[in-house]
C-alpha cells in the first residue's frame, strides 16, 4: 500500500515536471519565433526576474501582504456565509430572502462596487476586503444552500428519529452529506478572491506604500518591465497550485474520497 502511494506521488510529480518542463520550452519557442522581447520574453529573462524578486524580497513582500488580505477576506466571508446558510436552514423565509440575495448580488462584479466601497470606508484596506468577501460570500452561500438542498430525506429523517433538530441536525447530518459542495464553494471562494483583490488593485492602487501582487503587475506593465509581470503572474499560479494541492487536495481525501462520495 506504501509503495502503491509512493508511486502514484512520483507519478504525479513526474508528470508536473514535464508539464512544467513543455510549457516552458513552448513558451521559449514562442519568443524565438516571434522575436519580440516586449510582447513575448523570453522564457530565460522571466525565470531571471522571477529570481530576483525572490532574493531581494520584493516579490515576498507583494505576496505577504495580498495572502494576509485575502485570508481575512475569506475568513469573513466563511462567517457570513456560515451564519447565512444557518439562518436559511432554520427559518425559511429567510431562504428565500438569500436565493433572491444571491440572484441579485452574485452577477455584479466586485470590481464595479469599488467606487461605492470607497465612498463608503474612505480609503485604506477597508474598500479591498469589501469588494472581496462581496465576491466571495454569494458564490459559496449558494454551493453550501445547493449542497444542503440536495441531502436526500431519508438522512433527514433518519437524524430526526434519533432525536436531532435544529443547528444539530445541521451539523451532524447536512454539513457531512453536503461536503462536496461546500468544497466547491470554498474552491470558487478561494479563485474570486484572488480575482477581486487583484482586478482592485490594479484599479485602486497602493494603500500608503503597501500594495499588493495585482499593484506589482500594473506597476510592472507601466514600465514595460514584461518579465517581471510574468514573474508575478507565475507567483500566482504557483500559489494556486500549492494551495490546491496542499489544501484542498486533502481536505477533499479524508472526507469526500474516504467517504465514497462523488463531487
Amino acid at each position: 500500500m506504501i509503495d502503491n502511494k509512493r508511486s502514484k506521488r512520483l507519478k504525479s510529480l513526474l508528470y508536473t515536471v514535464l508539464g512544467i518542463g513543455l510549457v516552458i520550452g513552448l513558451w521559449q519557442l514562442m519568443a524565438l519565433l516571434l522575436d519580440q522581447p516586449v510582447i513575448f520574453p523570453p522564457a530565460a529573462s522571466i525565470l531571471s526576474s522571477l529570481w530576483q524578486g525572490l532574493t531581494d524580497g520584493s516579490l515576498l513582500l507583494r505576496t505577504g501582504y495580498s495572502l494576509r488580505l485575502i485570508l481575512i477576506g475569506m475568513g469573513l466571508s466563511v462567517l457570513l456565509a456560515v451564519l447565512l446558510s444557518l439562518l436559511s436552514m432554520l427559518i425559511r423565509p429567510f431562504a428565500k430572502l438569500s436565493h433572491i440575495l444571491i440572484s441579485a448580488l452574485d452577477p455584479l462584479p466586485g470590481i464595479a462596487l469599488l467606487p461605492v466601497a470607497i465612498l463608503w470606508f474612505d480609503l485604506g484596506e477597508k474598500p479591498l476586503l469589501f469588494v472581496m468577501v462581496h465576491s466571495i460570500l454569494w458564490p459559496m452561500l449558494l454551493n453550501i444552500l445547493n449542497g444542503f438542498a440536495s441531502v436526500p430525506v431519508i438522512y433527514d429523517e433518519v437524524g430526526r428519529s434519533i432525536g436531532l433538530k435544529g443547528f444539530h441536525l445541521i451539523r451532524s447530518v447536512y454539513v457531512p452529506a453536503s461536503i462536496p459542495s461546500i468544497l466547491a464553494g470554498f474552491r470558487t471562494g478561494w479563485s474570486r478572491a484572488w480575482r477581486a483583490l487583484l482586478s482592485s488593485e490594479m484599479v485602486y492602487g497602493v494603500i500608503g506604500n503597501r500594495g499588493g501582487l495585482g499593484w506589482d503587475i500594473y506597476s510592472k506593465k507601466v514600465y514595460l518591465d514584461m518579465p517581471g509581470m510574468f514573474a508575478t503572474l507565475i507567483v500566482i499560479m504557483l500559489i494556486g497550485i500549492f494551495i490546491e494541492k496542499a489544501l484542498f487536495d486533502n481536505i477533499e481525501r479524508v472526507t469526500v474520497k474516504k467517504w465514497g462520495m462523488r463531487i
